[in-house]
């Protein structure tokens, strides 16, 4: 389990990461348009869509390598049981927060893709086509911070403080600049 689990941030933060490259290719290829006076119709909408992507498919990677925003700072003062007790309130919380989330937001989805709703830019075609990144996305982080808190129920550290510790170890202090 521990295995697909890994391969699926790993997978998501890939597509996260070849969205941005889309998104680059995308943008190179309107500059090379304009000098060649060749329109490159709904490029603003296609970049616009490659954006969002790579925001959404980078949370559930970026939370697993403790990237993402968190109450650390408060946390790590606390004594062993009470770190304990008060990372568990965090990921319930959080895990009840973004399970909230993903229930929404496939609703809001569904109705795009159940009233047949049209992008409104150049391309015309089903919103809900490039919204299911957003799905995808919302719903990689759920298992990742789910996933984070069965850890920690469990009484193991979570992936998040392990790669803190690894950079911390390697002298690397980006994260609390």
């Amino acid at each position: 389990m521990r295995r697909a689990l890994n391969t699926l941030y790993t997978a998501s933060g890939g597509l996260a990461a070849l969205c941005l490259a889309g998104t680059c290719v995308v943008m190179l290829l309107q500059v090379a348009g304009r000098e060649a006076r060749i329109l490159f119709r709904g490029a603003d909408d296609i970049t616009a869509w490659l954006c969002a992507a790579s925001v959404f498919f980078a949370l559930g990677h970026t939370f697993r390598h403790g990237e993402l925003v968190r109450v650390g700072l408060f946390i790590e003062r606390l004594r062993p049981a009470a770190r304990w007790w008060a990372e568990v309130f965090s990921l319930s919380v959080t895990t009840g927060f973004v399970g909230y989330m993903v229930w929404a937001v496939v609703r809001f989805v569904y109705a795009s893709w159940q009233f047949n709703e049209l992008a409104q830019g150049l391309i015309k075609i089903p919103i809900w086509i490039p919204q299911m990144s957003f799905v995808l996305g919302v719903l990689v982080l759920f298992i990742a911070v789910a996933d984070e808190l069965v850890t920690v129920l469990r009484r193991d550290k979570p992936a998040y403080q392990i790669a803190e510790d690894e950079r911390r170890a390697r002298g690397d202090f980006t994260e609390t600049v």
